[in-house]
């Protein structure tokens, strides 16, 4: 039945009986850290966003799809695969994908943004941040201190690498090295290739050293096609009539958030210490640009 209606449905907004067809624009919320982050494990990845995705491209009718973004970034591969996810449909249902940066849309947030066919942002905004990052932290003078023993044994011997109970080891911060100087060439890549000659030539030493930019700024230098929010922007392009549904990966019925939430609260020591470390985690992400 479902099957039947939906071509009947259309139909009638085309006939005169129905009226003209109203534009209509699908907005995909895409806020927060990327990657498998948080004690319920609610950051971005395509698992988690895959069926909002197709959702939302479903409606042969739709006039575009936005996407409104809020992201500090995160997991460079999760980063990629919702890139790829997004930009496959467009390419399939040949719909024109817009993008609105809201509070923050950096390092992977702006792969995400890099989706869109226009990209745009609030003039207080932070746009950017084209580089990759490692963090960690050392704790074998602390051990040390404690008279607390180290103990590791591994087949292979970089199974131990950059262990943070020990020592530093120039070998092993060159080879990581490696692996984010690859990871930074591989952003650059998509950006030139996504941007093209927007960017312009002469910015890349400004535009690739990790740094960030206001509205404005980023504009400026082509990373963002305009100034704009989504509702006025939208309104200006489709009319005043124009009718935005938007898709959330938080959605569904009250039934599967209330059980989602109830799963993800359970208690102990160990659940208690997790969502403390992954609370700490989403934080310094965010912090990295003041949010």
């Amino acid at each position: 039945m479902a099957n039947l209606m939906k071509p009947l449905k259309s139909l009638w907004r085309r006939t005169p009986f129905g009226g003209p067809p109203k534009p209509s624009v699908h907005v995909i919320e895409l806020t927060g850290v990327i990657g498998a982050v948080g004690a319920g494990r609610n950051g971005l990845t395509l698992a988690r966003l895959e069926k909002t995705i197709s959702s939302a491209f479903q409606s042969d009718d739709v006039s575009a799809i936005a996407l409104a973004i809020n992201s500090p970034g995160g997991s460079p591969v999760q980063s990629r695969l919702i890139f790829r996810k997004i930009r496959r449909l467009a390419e399939e249902k040949n719909k024109p994908v817009l993008v609105f940066i809201e509070d923050v849309g950096a390092s992977g947030g702006y792969i995400l943004s890099l989706a869109g066919d226009e990209i745009y942002a609030d003039k207080s905004s932070i746009v950017g941040s084209i580089g990759v990052i490692s963090t960690g932290f050392g704790f074998q003078e602390t051990i040390a201190r404690y008279g607390i023993e180290r103990r590791v044994y591994t087949a292979g011997k970089s199974k131990s690498q950059l262990d943070p109970f020990k020592a530093s080891n120039p070998e092993d911060v060159s080879k990581l090295q490696a692996i984010l100087n690859d990871l930074h060439e591989q952003f650059i890549e998509l950006v030139s290739d996504r941007r093209g000659t927007k960017i312009g030539s002469n910015n890349h030493d400004v535009l690739f050293n990790g740094d960030v930019w206001t509205g404005p700024q980023a504009h400026e230098l082509g990373l963002i096609d305009g100034i704009a929010q989504l509702g006025d922007f939208l309104v200006a392009r489709y009319g005043k009539d124009v009718k935005i549904k938007r898709f959330s990966p938080g959605g569904g019925s009250l039934l599967k958030r209330l059980t989602s939430k109830y799963v993800a609260q359970d208690t102990g020591p160990g659940r208690d210490f997790e969502a403390l470390l992954d609370g700490a985690e989403a934080r310094a992400v965010w912090a990295r640009f003041g949010l």
